[in-house]
């Protein structure tokens, strides 16, 4: 196998590994399409630094695409077999990131919702930790993650305080 060749085919693998990666990300957004908008969250009683409902889908777009290149970026440095630790911290905050939504939105829980989005705060924490001691540009890249879940666990507690 020619050098060019084998040069081609870890390029390849490697930007396959990104998009699969920040598709993950992306498609735990996907949790949203099986809610209901039944007029519920707007019955609500909402503090007055509330940000308007049309910014959380271009904050997650970019937070998303931030998370998967992190991943990537832990991933390229040994794969699954030396970063298992890192990347299943990732995964497991993910999963509870995407499990979020239907409970606040779908089942009105704000309280259960509070719980879980504490848990993600704190597993998001040790995830950073994780990724920046393998890759610092990687653990940067959770930082405005960890703040945007930082002022979304405030809000979500305020919700379940007002309401």
């Amino acid at each position: 196998m020619s050098e060019t060749f084998k040069t081609a085919t870890i390029n390849l693998q490697q930007s396959l590994a990104l998009v699969g990666w920040c598709a993950l990300c992306l498609a735990t957004a996907s949790t949203g399409f099986f809610v209901s908008t039944d007029g519920w969250y707007m019955a609500l009683q909402k503090p007055t630094w509330n940000p308007p409902a049309w910014i959380f889908g271009p904050v997650w777009t970019v937070l998303y695409l931030m998370m998967g290149v992190a991943a990537w970026l832990v991933w390229r440095e040994g794969g699954w077999k030396t970063r298992q630790w890192p990347l299943g911290l990732f995964l497991i905050q993910l999963l509870l990131n995407g499990i979020w939504t239907p409970v606040f939105f779908g089942m009105h829980q704000i309280g259960l919702a509070l719980a879980d989005i504490a848990v993600l705060w704190l597993l998001l924490g040790a995830t950073l930790i994780a990724f920046w001691r393998v890759n610092s540009p990687a653990g940067l890249l959770l930082v405005p993650y960890l703040a945007w879940v930082s002022f979304a666990t405030f809000l979500n507690f305020t919700l379940w305080r007002m309401n």
